[in-house]
């Protein structure tokens, strides 16, 4: 089947809140997408569901998209890519539509805002087997995306793409109060689970896995923490990766965020060791 051309060029938008250097953005992206049927179930190689949330990452998804696409050709991996946007008004329903891609869907959550909830979500859209949660900032490589199928494809339930392990890092300096949560939240995980990185939210699963969990109710922005402490995953392993540092757009982690992190520490206490 011969592949779709499709190219977006100067995509012109404002980002509210913006100054006005950055807020107009002009990007020239050739992207080349092989014809897929949109269900899966058409394609019996289509084994692979990418979940991205979003909440004002227009400015990242073009690369993203284009990395995305540039491992599923080299590695000749067939998938669908699921991003679920935050309702951001930002361009993003513009840029999908633009693209018009039948390997790409784009869910728009018109309610609460919340990363937990728009992943779990879409999870429960996904139509593979194997199942990928990853940032759309740029922080999480895709390039890892096929190693860490191989691990899969070798036997385990869940792999995360970890900083914490031999070979990981954080690129970039991050500030001292950053290391010092970060480390603390790690450290508030341990009742839960023994990985180094539990608290990454670029991880796979296998779709069997996820279906067999107990009822999640995450709050805040650590789903894979959830996952952990309730799918039936007995063979967990990590696999090193630079986490990137941000080049577009504004951290979301906040004050609040931290302290729904911590309302869902106790939730999952609650889960697994009662009042």
């Amino acid at each position: 089947m011969p592949p779709v051309k499709i190219r977006l060029s100067q995509w012109n938008r404002r980002i509210p809140g913006a100054d006005t250097k950055s807020a107009g953005v002009r990007r020239r992206l050739a992207l080349s997408f092989p014809a897929m049927p949109a269900d899966p179930q058409e394609n019996p190689n289509t084994s692979v569901s990418i979940i991205v949330p979003t909440y004002r990452e227009a400015e990242s998804l073009p690369e993203l998209i284009e990395r995305v696409d540039r491992v599923r050709r080299e590695g000749n991996i067939s998938l669908e890519l699921v991003i679920v946007d935050d309702n951001s008004s930002d361009g993003t329903e513009e840029l999908m539509r633009s693209l018009n891609c039948p390997w790409i869907r784009l869910v728009v959550r018109r309610g609460k805002r919340d990363l937990s909830a728009a992943v779990a979500e879409g999870l429960r859209l996904a139509r593979s087997e194997v199942l990928v949660v990853m940032d759309a900032d740029l922080q999480h490589p895709p390039e890892k995306i096929p190693e860490m199928l191989a691990a899969i494809a070798n036997g385990h339930d869940f792999v995360i793409a970890s900083r914490y392990v031999a070979g990981g890092a954080t690129g970039g300096q991050w500030p001292l109060l950053r290391r010092i949560c970060s480390r603390a939240a790690t450290l508030l995980a341990r009742p839960f689970t023994s990985v180094k990185d539990p608290l990454s939210g670029f991880f796979a699963l296998r779709r069997e896995t996820f279906r067999r969990s107990d009822r999640l109710s995450p709050i805040g922005y650590k789903i894979g923490l959830e996952l952990l402490a309730k799918c039936p995953a007995k063979r967990v392993c990590e696999i090193p990766i630079t986490f990137a540092p941000r080049r577009f757009g504004r951290s979301k982690l906040s004050g609040v965020q931290q302290l729904r992190f911590l309302r869902h520490v106790r939730r999952l206490l609650k889960y697994r060791y009662g009042r």
